[in-house]
C-alpha cells in the first residue's frame, strides 16, 4: 500500500477514536472529524454548548504533506503523535 494512503487511513482512525472519546465527556457539545484527503487536512472539531457558553474548538489538526504527518495543533494530554506511532506511523514521518 502507498505510504500516503496508509497514513490517511491511520490518521482517520486515530482522529475518529479521539472524537469518539471526546463524545463521552459530560459536556453538551459534539466532536466531529473533518477529513480532506485532496488537501491533506484532518481535524477534530468540538462545537456546542458548555453551560451558557458556546464552544467551538479544534483540539487536533493534522496535515499530510507528501509522506509526512504534520501535527499542526494538539490539545490532548498524551499527544496525538503517540497514537499515530502506535498505529503504525514512523516516528521519522511525524513533524
Amino acid at each position: 500500500m502507498d505510504t500516503r494512503l496508509k497514513y490517511q487511513s491511520i490518521i482517520k482512525n486515530v482522529l475518529q477514536n479521539h472524537a469518539d472519546y471526546r463524545a463521552t465527556l459530560p459536556d453538551d457539545y459534539s466532536s466531529q472529524v473533518i477529513f480532506d484527503d485532496e488537501r491533506g487536512q484532518y481535524l477534530v472539531l468540538d462545537m456546542g454548548w458548555h453551560g451558557d457558553q458556546y464552544l467551538y474548538a479544534t483540539p487536533i489538526h493534522l496535515s499530510l504533506v507528501g509522506d509526512k504527518v504534520w501535527v499542526q495543533y494538539d490539545d490532548t494530554e498524551e499527544g496525538v503523535a503517540t497514537d499515530l506511532m502506535a498505529a503504525g506511523v514512523s516516528k521519522e514521518d511525524i513533524v
